[in-house]
């Protein structure tokens, strides 16, 4: 998180103009209705990722897929790709479509909740909550629908650039309850929404650099955003892992035999919590930072696997290395210790983790780089 403002907005009549070309795109799926749009999507985002010069992103998540699922084959593993880039561009088409269906009176038809109690007890509770979710299935789609709950969210954004655009989606964002936080001046707004004890919700799997914490990710150390942790253990916030992905778009065969228009009752998704812990639990570990940044990762994991085919496996999830990898040295007795430390850890587990530290350090050597490619 950073202090200063966004300068790269644009604005102007040029600005105003590219504005109103892109609003008047993302008519089109309306017009369409969200079956033939998501359809259409879909074959476009699979054209795209097989592109010859998307072939790095390709490779990337395949070799990526390797550690997630090291029994797939190469061409389960390219399929999975592909399924990837036809989720990204769906998931742009559902953003066009989430102002729309859901709201007060339909959400439910959309909206498939699953076991949400602790969740909710949590977030309508005398606590602050940090709520994780990372790059898999809608994640705008989870917020939508605890704001229409009930629950008000605070969620950390990056502006766009279009700044006429930007105002669109917040205000479109904020009529249904979901608050957004430019991430620019989160580093002041967080610590007064905790303080209030207001819920936060953070994208929390992307790349934090040399400087995060170093957790297992599907077993191999990844960097995790510090800061996190940090004002979880400042405010003794509960933490809520969880997601919504895709889980219906198509028009039934009954709709389709009556000849019914194809509406929107078809654009589905299923919101999963997959834990809930507080600071009972991570303030009695014997480092909590490094416990709770763990747990949330392996949560995020579990949404990983329950739809891997709407996860953006085209990101550098592994780009920073551990600073003893980067230095060229042994795996260190003190990470080793932390790993064994984690409930769920035993000692094979972290062996596989150390072996594949161990891979990346001489990878890193051997070619004179600090972080991988």
């Amino acid at each position: 998180m950073g202090s200063a403002r966004n300068s790269n907005q644009r604005t102007g009549p040029l600005g105003y103009a590219t504005y109103g070309v892109l609003r008047g795109a993302m008519m089109a799926p309306q017009i369409a209705g969200p079956a033939n749009a998501l359809s259409i999507a879909r074959r476009l985002g699979r054209t795209f990722g097989g592109m010859s010069f998307n072939k790095k992103r390709i490779d990337r998540a395949i070799e990526s897929l390797g550690f997630v699922l090291p029994d797939s084959d190469e061409a389960t593993r390219r399929e999975l790709a592909l399924q990837s880039y036809e989720h990204l561009a769906m998931l742009a088409v559902e953003v066009a479509f989430l102002p729309r269906v859901l709201t007060e009176d339909s959400w439910s038809r959309h909206v498939d909740v699953g076991d949400v109690g602790r969740a909710l007890d949590a977030l309508t509770g005398d606590r602050p909550v940090i709520l994780i979710t990372g790059h898999s299935g809608n994640w705008e789609a989870m917020g939508y629908t605890l704001a229409l709950l009930g629950v008000r969210v605070h969620a950390i954004y990056r502006p766009l650039d279009l700044k006429p655009l930007d105002r669109w989606i917040r205000r479109t964002r904020e009529r249904r309850g979901l608050e957004l936080v430019d991430k620019f001046g989160a580093v002041h707004a967080v610590p007064r929404l905790l303080e209030e004890k207001r819920a936060v919700a953070f994208v929390a799997d992307q790349n934090a650099g040399d400087r995060g914490v170093f957790v297992p990710f599907f077993g191999r150390l990844t960097s995790t955003y510090k800061s996190i942790g940090l004002m979880a253990l400042k405010y003794n916030a509960v933490i809520v892992s969880g997601g919504a992905h895709r889980v219906g778009w198509d028009a039934s065969g009954e709709e389709r035999a009556q000849g019914r228009r194809i509406g929107t009752n078809n654009l589905r998704f299923r919101v999963t919590v997959d834990d809930v812990f507080g600071p009972e639990e991570y303030l009695a570990q014997p480092d909590p930072l490094f416990y709770l940044t763990a747990r949330y990762r392996r949560s995020l994991e579990n949404l990983v696997l329950a739809e891997p085919t709407q996860y953006l496996w085209m990101h550098r999830i592994w780009k920073s290395r551990p600073r003893h990898e980067r230095l060229n040295k042994p795996f260190p007795d003190h990470l080793r210790r932390k790993l064994l430390e984690l409930p769920w850890m035993d000692e094979a587990g972290v062996e596989r983790i150390a072996a594949q530290s161990d891979a990346d350090r001489a990878f890193l050597a051997e070619r004179g780089i600090d972080r991988m490619p």
